[in-house]
């Protein structure tokens, strides 16, 4: 089987389990919650619950996939994706919500770190343009979600079942792509399998290495402070658009718009930072991203507000196509996988708490105060990852 199809079916997987996993959330889950009694409070903590689930798996899943291979874990979480949309069509009050969501979590907490160690294995000159690109597939899912969720919301009494109903098609249809993943051939096919003892020794030692590495400590950091931004700014631009007087699919399009611009933008990141190196796009995106948080409370008007969504999700672009791609070659070949799993762990820190935080900020403060708190945290984390990280000259 040629190199390409591998990562052709990938980026289908992604697509697939994206959509269903996104459309569980945005922009409908805030709204559900809400339907069901939940506070502000609550609801920040609803959202952040299934990023928390990232941050226990995602780094045993990284290292799993490195002991047992990367087609078995991406099955196992495939397996979650077409399961758990059907459980919200249970749920009747907000500990039900939250129980789904902790099963649901285990999916993306599998999948992430573990797709994007795949790619790394599949590609190293071109590795950020072909992460951009694979990010790109899976945000074409991520952006139809929002526009889907919308349209199907507004469908009347029965708009809450039918988004979750979406959801299990996108998982079931994930499930089914990923049983075309090839298993992969072995790079010495003429050399004994290495004993399981050895090989588990192996892992250990590049999972010291990896939780020890200053460059890949910091720029998972950088990565966190990011996501935290985008996890607040997911769960609350619904709300404050709500309260703006916007419609469901006004809503829809704020949020799936922004991801467009990521979509479109990415791949353009990745082959830039290929070139001139990770350190730029890293720093300007976060400047961007506090940039945007800043004036989302400034914005009155549906247009205003569209703008700062998507120049976010430029930022957010810029950053993402450059930090897993730094992190990916920071680490050794063995430990690519523990790697990335640990800055996913660390990066779903960032997301579980985004939510949290601007709940509380929002629920004392008010949007004003709320919103360019975080943006300050993104320029804060700007000129830390400048002063802290020092990278290698990029591969001509």
């Amino acid at each position: 089987m040629g190199r390409i199809k591998p990562f052709q079916i990938l980026c289908g997987v992604g697509v697939c389990a994206i959509f269903s996993s996104t459309a569980a959330k945005s922009p409908i889950l805030p709204l559900f919650a809400n339907s069901l009694g939940a506070s502000k409070a609550d609801i920040g903590f609803i959202a952040a619950v299934s990023t928390v689930v990232g941050i226990l798996v995602s780094l045993p899943a990284g290292v799993l996939s490195d002991l047992w291979g990367r087609r078995r874990v991406i099955l196992l979480a495939m397996a979650v994706f077409a399961s758990a949309p059907f459980l919200y069509l249970l749920v009747s009050d907000v500990w039900g919500l939250v129980a789904v969501r902790l099963y649901h979590g285990l999916a993306t907490a599998i999948f992430g770190p573990v797709a994007l160690a795949l790619v790394a294995d599949l590609f190293v000159k071109e590795r950020g343009e072909k992460m951009g690109w694979y990010s790109s597939s899976t945000l074409v899912g991520r952006s139809l979600a929002p526009l889907a969720g919308g349209v199907l919301l507004s469908a009347g009494a029965a708009g809450y079942q039918n988004v979750y109903l979406a959801c299990g098609v996108g998982g079931v249809l994930a499930l089914l792509l990923a049983l075309r993943l090839p298993v992969p051939p072995r790079k010495n096919p003429d050399r004994p399998s290495p004993a399981a003892g050895q090989k588990w020794q192996e892992t250990k030692q590049g999972l010291r290495e990896v939780l020890t590495h200053r460059g890949i400590l910091f720029t998972s950091g950088t990565e966190a402070v990011q996501f935290l931004a985008y996890g607040a700014l997911e769960t609350f631009l619904p709300l404050y658009a709500l309260q703006a007087g916007f419609s469901a699919y006004q809503i829809g399009l704020l949020l799936g718009l922004q991801v467009v611009a990521v979509t479109l933008t990415k791949p353009l990141m990745g082959r830039f930072s290929d070139r001139h190196g990770r350190r730029l796009p890293i720093v300007t995106g976060l400047l961007l991203g506090a940039g945007a948080m800043i004036l989302v409370p400034f914005c009155a008007s549906f247009w205003s507000l569209l703008l700062v969504s998507m120049v976010f999700g430029l930022s957010l672009a810029t950053v993402t196509a450059s930090t897993a791609a730094l992190v990916s070659e920071l680490a050794k070949a063995r430990s690519c996988g523990a790697a990335l799993g640990t800055m996913s762990m660390i990066m779903d820190v960032g997301q579980a708490s985004g939510p949290v935080i601007a709940g509380l900020l929002i629920g004392t403060w008010g949007y004003g105060v709320g919103f360019p708190a975080i943006g300050l945290a993104l320029a804060l984390a700007g000129v830390v990852f400048l002063l802290a990280v020092r990278l290698p000259a990029p591969a001509r």
